[in-house]
Formats: structure tokens, sequence, C-alpha cells
């Protein structure tokens, strides 16, 4: 495993962080089995929010943490205010109110769910100064809030004297999506919002990192009319998505491993202070996913994967990586 760091947490933070809406109250036993998995291989982030799974997911996770006696080993990200009409006096009653299904005291790293523009930013950011002044949270930040957004709470944070967002989470994978998967929510994967998390100091925590299973190859072109997978056709079917699965099953035969590690590696190979979140339903799938922690990128393989190179214009793949 490879760990980075994020202002105001004190721990080193594991690069693959495990989602956890698939972790279920009443499915306490498959729930343990992937956090044990995850937390024996050496991950130590796990993302969770409210909205999942309506609490039975914190719930999960708490009994988890409980039993296992390894908090202070974990790096814990909440969500809450899923919701664009969220004020600051949610963001404290929803962190409460996950907190208790979580037994823990605090969380190490509490994110927005959604922004409200209507609100000042710097309201949120004296909201959550507070619950950090109380030890609730270590860090704080937004998922789903456009880089706008950030830049105004912390230009309020720097003027007033007051902590900032160190962390950030939207979008980010190797595939560009046609529309946004949920409404209301942001991706970073275009070259003006990666070029801004490039100069400024926001940890970014990539959701949707493998653009929902896009690179495991098992969808096709002629696939389109399948109502199965109506939604992944609205957000990921265009003709360059393909290109760029085309050019990951390239690099992979030549450095070992699958397209779909190909495609977490160029999450975790960027220039920035990026973590890729993995929503992985089974032990096999996180298994395969740590796999790529050992493929290494170059800066011309990740412009080839994402277009940003022509077929041979200079490029020399190096044949190396977890075959």
């Amino acid at each position: 495993m490879k760990y980075g760091n994020v202002a105001g947490v004190n721990k080193p933070v594991s690069r693959v962080v495990l989602g956890s809406s698939m972790l279920d109250a009443t499915r306490l036993p498959y729930s343990f089995a992937l956090l044990d998995y995850f937390h024996s291989n050496g991950g130590n982030c796990i993302d969770t929010a409210a909205i999942y799974g309506f609490g039975k997911a914190e719930q999960a996770l708490g009994e988890w943490i409980t039993h296992r006696g390894v908090r202070d080993d974990l790096v814990l990200i909440g969500k809450g205010a899923c919701s664009t009409s969220c004020t600051p006096d949610l963001v404290t009653s929803e962190l409460d109110e996950s907190l208790d299904r979580l037994q823990t005291d605090y969380v190490d790293i509490y994110l927005m769910h959604r922004d409200n523009p209507g609100v000042p930013a710097g309201e949120f950011v004296e909201g959550l100064n507070e619950r950090l002044q109380a030890g609730r949270i270590c860090a704080f930040g937004g998922s789903n809030w456009t880089t706008e957004r950030i830049a105004e709470a912390n230009a309020y944070a720097a003027a007033h004297n007051l902590v900032g967002f160190t962390a950030s989470s939207p979008n980010f994978s190797l595939g560009l999506w046609n529309e946004a998967t949920v409404a209301d929510c942001f991706t970073a994967a275009d070259l003006a919002t990666r070029l801004w998390y490039e100069s400024h100091d926001v940890a970014l925590f990539a959701w949707s990192s493998l653009a929902q299973g896009f690179f495991t190859g098992r969808y096709r072109p002629e696939h389109r009319d399948r109502p199965d997978i109506a939604d992944i056709v609205r957000v990921w079917f265009n003709d360059d998505n393909f290109r760029r699965l085309a050019r990951a099953q390239e690099l992979a035969a030549a450095k070992g491993g699958t397209p779909n590690q190909i495609a977490l590696a160029y999450v975790l190979c960027q220039s920035i202070n990026i973590f890729a979140i993995i929503g992985s339903r089974t032990i096999e799938q996180i298994r395969t996913s740590f796999l790529a922690n050992d493929l290494s990128l170059t800066p011309g393989e990740l412009r080839y994967l994402n277009l940003e190179l022509r077929p041979n214009e200079g490029l020399v793949i190096e044949c190396s990586g977890n075959s």
C-alpha cells in the first residue's frame, strides 16, 4: 500500500480508499469480511456517508470498528448534508448523528456531500471550525464542491484566521462522463480542474475512480440499447472513452495487469495529492485494485491514455509492473 498525507490528519492515509456504500448493518458477516481484508492488507482510509443505506453503512462500519478495536489505525471520512439546501446547522446535526452510528467521538475528515451556493461559503467555514475546535473532526472539505466555491471558502478562512478546506471529493477517473452520474455532482477530470488541484494544497479523494466498471471491458459499443446498463450508457458511453479503453488494454498487455488496473493507476499517478475511492463489493475486487499500486505510469503514458497523444507520437511504453 502507498500512503499520502492530508493537512490536519496526523496519520498516513492509504492512497486506495474503501468506499462503504455496500456495507449493511443487516449483513454484518459480509461487511466485516470486506473491511477485514481491506485493513489487513494495508488499507486504513474508509469513506462513508450518512446517506449510504440511510445510515446502515455507518452502523455496520461502527460495529466493525468497535469489535476489532481499530479506531486509532483508521482515517475515517464522513460525509453529510447531501442536499443543495444544506445549511451549517444541518452539517452539525448530521455529523453528530453519524458519530453515534460510527461509535466514535470524531471523524478524521468531514466532507459536505453537496454545496448550497445560496449560503456564503464563509458560513460553512465558521460552523466547521466550531466542530474542529470541539474535537469532532480533524480536517474538512467538500464533496461535489466546485473549485470556485472551495477557493471562496479558503479565502474567507485566510481572512479570518480560520482553518480552510484541506480535502475535496469530486469525481475523477480516466473516463470522461457525458453528464453527471447524479444531479449536482462535479468532476475534476477536465484539464482546467486538474491544473487547479495541482496548484492548490487540497487533497483530492476521487469517487467513481473506475468509472463504474467501464474499464473492465465488459461493456462494448453494441451494448448501447441494453436497458440493464442504461445509466452506464448515459454517463460513460462515448467514442473517446472506448478509445481510452483500447489504450488501457494496450498498456495492460505491455505492463501486466488488467485495463481496470491501468485505469486506477491513471488516477493514482496524477501529479495531484490524490486518493482513489473504490466501491469494491468483493474481496477479489479489493485485491485486484490493490495491485494498481504496483503499476507506474509515466507522464507520457498518462497523456496517451487520456488521448492527449496520438498513437506512436514519441511514446515509449515502459514494460514493467505487476505482471
